[in-house]
């Protein structure tokens, strides 16, 4: 079934027009027509079934019958600060991120990270990840998005970045095994490229950050936060 982020008031036994984009991507994109079911979701909570009722020239609607409540949250909130890196890799890290059930995003300048971005391509790139994320919720079924934070300094972050437990990764350190108290929010801090320099390290271990090595090859910036997100949910969130 087709979901649709649709960031408008919704509710049963009522006709909802669908935003003008939205709309598009459903009629012209996925070729929908009159009687095709339906999955609404505003980021909200839960989610409504329908059927598409109405299809005009330039707008569309759904009559909506039938609520779900579950949200299909991980009971582990995590908040990922991912140095920002070239091309598509950021955007990717974005995607998996949120199918991992990742809570928040805060996208981070450190030392040797080579994205530069003016004040106004970050508005720009902003709302470009906010919309990787919600693609990524309606793909994999989650019903609350992730939120990506305007870019921040990596030392600001650490400042910022409230959580149970906290990890950095740092290749090459002593592995260690995961406790067994079961945090219920954790900070994780992914390096750009080049990785996190040395001074980095030592700054985000002063601010409670652990470091933490999950074996003896070094991932590229974008495969590291799945790996280790997809780590967190076996051992505190939903995965079994």
């Amino acid at each position: 079934m087709t979901r649709l982020y649709t960031p408008v008031p919704l509710s049963l036994h009522t006709e909802t027009e669908l935003p003008e984009d939205t709309a598009h991507h459903f009629i012209k994109v996925l070729r929908a027509r009159v009687g095709d079911p339906v999955c609404l979701f505003n980021g909200e909570g839960g989610e409504f079934h329908g059927v598409l009722s109405r299809v005009d020239k330039k707008s569309a609607a759904v009559r909506l019958d039938r609520f779900d409540p579950d949200n299909r949250a991980s009971p582990l909130a995590v908040h990922l600060g991912q140095v920002l890196s070239k091309g598509d890799r950021f955007d990717w890290a974005v995607q998996k991120a949120a199918e991992l059930g990742v809570r928040e995003i805060t996208p981070l300048f450190s030392e040797r990270c080579e994205v530069r971005l003016g004040e106004e391509r970050q508005d720009k790139k902003l709302g470009h990840w906010q919309r990787v994320a919600i693609s990524a919720c309606e793909q994999c079924g989650l019903n609350l998005v992730p939120v990506i934070h305007p870019p921040l300094a990596l030392a600001d972050w650490l400042v910022a970045a409230s959580a149970d437990a906290r990890f950095v990764l740092a290749p090459g350190v002593e592995p260690f095994m995961l406790g067994e108290d079961r945090p219920a929010s954790v900070a994780l801090l992914v390096g750009p490229e080049g990785g996190l320099s040395a001074g980095e390290i030592g700054l985000a271990n002063r601010h409670g950050f652990r470091n933490w090595c999950l074996g003896p090859r070094v991932f590229r910036t974008e495969t590291a936060p799945v790996a280790v997100l997809a780590v967190l949910q076996w051992q505190y969130g939903d995965f079994h």
